[in-house]
C-alpha cells in the first residue's frame, strides 16, 4: 500500500498539482508503524482526481473527497479544504478549498495535522505535532472547546488515540473533554459504537476504560458501566476490590488475538452487580446478577446498535457464565451441553480473563481446556446418533412424542450410555416394543 499511496502523489505532482501523505498515516509512518491506510491530500478538485486515475469513487463530492482504488486497494484523496459553520457537532455547513496550511488547521489533533511529501522526504508541520509526537502529547489543534464543538466525537477520539499510542492527553484538551462530556450524547450510537469497538481492542483495553472514566465519557456513554465504580466485593473472592477494578485489571490480559466480542464480554459479565448487590454482614452477595445482567448486556448492545447476532452472544456468555465454576462437578451429559454450545470458546476465554482478574486460580479453566480437547478427539459425539428422519423409519410418527425421545437419545449419547448408531436404533426399538407393551 506504501508504494501505491507514493505513486498516487507522484502522478498527482506530475500533472502539476501540490499532494501529500496526510493525517494517522504520517503519525503511525514517524513513529516506526505500518499505516492502516493512506490519505492523500492535494489542491487538485475532485473532478480533476477523477481524470487522473481511472478507477474513483465519489463518497463526498461537497467535501472534496474522492475514493481511488488502485490494485484492489482503496485510497481516499481529498482537495485542501476549510470548514466554518458547525451547527449540529458533526460536520460544516460550510466547506470551502483551499491550502495545505489552511487543511492543516481544521484537522483534530496536532499528531494527526502533519502533511508529508514521501517524493521529497519533507514533513510539513503548521500545528506543532513533530514535537508533541515525541514528547507523546495529545493536543487540539488550537482551542479545544472550538474543536469539540465542531464534532462531540472528537472527545472519545481524544481518548482512544490516547489509548491507543499510549500517549497523554494535554490538560488544557483533557480539561475540555472533562467539562463537555455530556455533549457526547449528541452522537449517533453507531460513531460511537465504531470508536468504542476501537478502544477496547488489546493491547490498549484497561487504559482505555480508565481514560474514558477519567475524561468523564464513561458516565454519559455506559453509565451501568460507570456503576461499578463504586461497586465494592467481598475480599475473599474478589481481593483486587472494585468491579470496576476487576474489570481493568480483566481488560489488561487480553490476548492480542482475542475475539472481537471478548472485551464486551467482559464489560458486560458483571454489569448487574451494581443493581444486584446486598450485604450479609461482611459478605457482599449478588444473587442473579449473571441473568439479570444478560437482559442488561442485551438492552446497551442494542442501544449501541451491535449487529443482532453479537448482542445474542454477547448476552448469552453474560447469562452462563457462573455456571464455570461448577464445572468439575457436573454430570457428563450436563458437562457436554456446555462444551457443545456455539459461544463456549468465548464463554471459556472469558472463564479465564475472570480468573486472571481476582483470584488468579485455573484450575477450572485448566480442567475444561482438557475435557474440551478430549470431547474433540471424539467426532462422533458432536453429531446426534438419530435424527427425527431416522426415527421416522423405525415407525417413530412426528410429534412431541418423538421430540422427547430425541431429547433422551441425546442426553444418553452425551453420557456415553449409547455411543454408535446401531446401539441408538436398538435402545429406541427397545423403547418402542415397552411402550406398545
Amino acid at each position: 500500500m506504501r508504494s501505491i499511496a507514493t505513486d498516487i502523489v507522484r502522478r498527482l505532482q506530475s500533472a502539476g498539482f501540490v499532494a501529500f501523505w496526510v493525517g494517522g498515516c504520517v503519525r503511525d509512518f514517524l513513529l516506526g508503524r505500518e499505516p492502516g491506510d493512506y490519505d492523500i491530500a492535494t489542491n487538485a478538485l475532485p473532478e480533476q482526481v477523477e481524470k487522473l486515475f481511472p478507477r474513483t469513487v465519489p463518497v463526498g463530492r461537497k467535501f472534496g473527497v474522492v475514493i481511488v482504488v488502485e490494485n484492489h486497494h482503496e485510497f481516499q484523496v481529498a482537495t485542501f479544504r476549510a470548514e466554518s459553520d458547525y451547527q449540529d457537532g458533526r460536520r460544516p455547513e460550510q466547506v470551502s478549498f483551499g491550502d495545505a496550511r489552511a487543511d492543516a488547521l481544521r484537522r483534530d489533533f496536532t499528531i494527526n495535522g502533519l502533511f508529508y511529501d514521501p517524493l521529497r522526504d519533507e514533513l510539513h508541520d503548521w500545528v506543532g505535532g513533530e514535537a508533541d509526537l515525541r514528547a507523546k502529547i495529545l493536543r487540539t489543534i488550537g482551542a479545544p472547546e472550538e474543536r469539540f464543538a465542531e464534532d462531540h466525537l472528537r472527545m472519545l477520539r481524544a481518548v482512544r488515540f490516547a489509548a491507543q499510542l499510549d500517549f497523554q492527553i494535554h490538560p488544557d484538551t483533557l480539561a475540555a473533554v472533562q467539562s463537555h462530556a455530556e455533549k457526547i450524547r449528541l452522537i449517533s450510537a453507531e460513531r460511537i459504537r465504531e470508536e468504542l469497538i476501537k478502544l477496547f481492542a488489546a493491547p490498549q483495553a484497561a487504559r482505555g476504560l480508565e481514560l474514558l472514566r477519567e475524561a468523564g465519557l464513561l458516565a454519559p456513554i455506559l453509565p451501568e458501566l460507570a456503576a461499578t465504580v463504586t461497586c465494592e466485593q467481598s475480599p475473599d473472592y474478589h481481593p483486587e476490590g472494585t468491579v470496576f477494578n476487576h474489570l481493568r485489571l480483566m481488560l489488561a490480559q487480553l490476548p492480542p488475538d482475542a475475539d472481537p466480542l471478548l472485551p464486551w464480554a467482559v464489560l458486560m459479565h458483571d454489569i448487574a452487580k451494581p443493581v444486584t448487590a446486598s450485604r450479609d454482614g461482611d459478605k457482599i452477595h449478588f444473587y442473579g446478577h449473571e441473568k439479570i445482567g444478560a437482559d442488561m448486556a442485551e438492552d446497551i448492545l442494542q442501544r449501541l446498535k451491535f449487529p443482532r447476532k453479537q448482542t445474542e452472544d454477547v448476552a448469552l456468555v453474560v447469562r452462563h457464565h457462573m455456571q464455570f465454576k461448577d464445572a468439575p462437578q457436573m454430570r457428563k451429559a450436563t458437562l457436554r451441553r456446555l462444551l457443545l454450545r456455539p459461544t463456549f470458546p468465548l464463554e471459556l476465554a472469558l472463564h479465564r480473563l475472570d480468573c486472571l482478574g481476582s483470584h488468579r486460580r485455573l484450575d477450572v479453566h485448566d480442567f475444561l481446556v482438557a475435557q474440551a480437547e478430549e470431547f474433540a478427539r471424539q467426532p462422533a459425539l458432536v453429531p446426534p446418533l438419530l435424527t427425527g428422519g431416522d426415527l421416522q423409519t423405525l415407525g417413530v410418527a412426528p410429534g412431541p412424542a418423538m421430540g422427547v425421545l430425541l431429547g433422551e437419545l441425546r442426553e444418553k449419547q452425551l453420557a456415553d450410555e449409547l455411543t454408535t448408531v446401531d446401539e441408538a436404533r436398538a435402545w429406541v426399538r427397545e423403547r418402542i416394543s415397552s411402550q406398545a407393551g
